[in-house]
């Protein structure tokens, strides 16, 4: 998996500055960017806007709200000027994620407040891409990025977005820029952030499309993990993930969650939902620890965190799982998780069958 980080943020600001440095000597501030309400020039001035105040929300360590400042440029700024700042601000960001923690996260709106350095990365790379479309649009340019980063974009935060055979076209659609064959025009769009459970050791970590690819082929998928890490339950359900993904059923909140420890920023296993809730708003999770994680109660936390987060949901009745009557050791979990058992199916029949089912009503 290539990870998400300074190096494309660079690669994008390169390719935007290359294909709009063909263009300064025109009337940027009389020609509206395509289809945005927009000019040209106002809307070069949003790309360097967005690098610096990402790199900001980072450097800052913002965790409630943005930080409370704003770039203006120098009376009399030219278009060549304005490509130099956005360089500036470009580099800016990207040294700024090279040097970030990998377990920081700072403040972002959509949609659940807050993105890691490869969320910001990712950010960043978006706005230049799509704005600089927007300014080549308007200003007859050609402009295309490379299919490769636009994929990794769409994997990263846009999980709720079906990937499409052209990454490009299909990052355009998603973010209301053109049609795609068989999809409705999108008007209102927001990127999706990975969602992160907080409990008293762990942080529940929600796994991208990007990284649940990683794990299914036998990678990290950009975790640091402990001995012995992740055990194959963590890879299978990752490529169940990906493959929600790949037919456009993924619904990112009910996905794969990685648990990292606090301490040391270590992931200790996976945990995760089977889908979204059924028509009775019952949810089912499963979950496994590396061998080397096993009998701290971190699963019993995480279960506990996790089925709370989703008993919190109004379209939730209850969170149920299903073991192996053998699996003492997971029993044990879900009973001081608050789990009862249900039933047990043993004959053969049933989706659970020779299994017991453990079920929390909230």
């Amino acid at each position: 998996m290539r990870s998400m980080g300074g190096e494309q943020v660079e690669e994008a600001v390169a390719g935007a500055v290359a294909v709009l440095r063909t263009a300064t000597d025109r009337d940027w501030p009389g020609t509206r960017a395509g289809r945005l309400d927009w000019d040209c020039r106002h809307t070069a001035e949003h790309i360097a806007s967005d690098l610096i105040a990402y790199a900001g929300q980072l450097a800052g360590r913002a965790t409630e709200a943005y930080v409370p400042f704003e770039i203006a440029l120098d009376e009399g700024t030219g278009n060549e000027d304005v490509l130099q700042v956005i360089e500036t601000t470009g580099a800016l960001l990207a040294a700024t994620v090279r040097t970030t923690p990998r377990e920081v996260r700072a403040f972002h709106p959509y949609p659940f407040r807050s993105a890691n350095r490869e969320g910001f990365a990712a950010m960043g790379t978006t706005e230049v891409l799509l704005h600089t479309h927007d300014i080549a649009e308007g200003l007859g340019l050609a402009y295309e990025p490379p299919a490769g980063l636009c994929e990794d974009l769409l994997a990263r935060i846009f999980p709720h977005v079906q990937p499409g055979t052209d990454p490009w076209r299909t990052l355009l659609w998603a973010t209301g820029r053109g049609d795609l064959p068989g999809r409705a025009p999108v008007t209102e769009w927001r990127w999706r952030n990975n969602l992160v459970v907080p409990a008293e050791r762990l942080t529940l970590q929600g796994v991208s499309p990007a990284a649940a690819g990683d794990l299914a082929a036998g990678g990290d998928g950009g975790f640091a993990w402990v001995g012995g890490g992740p055990f194959q339950g963590t890879r299978d359900a990752a490529g169940m993930l990906l493959k929600a993904y790949e037919t456009g059923t993924h619904r990112p909140e009910w996905g794969v969650f990685a648990l990292v420890r606090r301490e040391d920023g270590r992931a200790v296993g996976g945990m995760g939902f089977h889908g979204a809730p059924d028509e009775d708003g019952r949810v089912e999770v499963g979950y496994d620890l590396a061998e080397s994680a096993r009998g701290n109660g971190y699963a019993t936390e995480a279960l506990r965190a996790l089925s709370a987060w989703a008993l919190a949901r109004e379209e939730v009745t209850s969170v149920f799982a299903t073991t192996e009557p053998e699996n003492g050791a997971s029993q044990a979990v879900l009973a001081r998780a608050g789990f009862g058992r249900v039933a047990v199916e043993a004959d053969g029949g049933g989706d659970g069958a020779g299994r017991f089912a453990y079920e929390l009503r909230g």
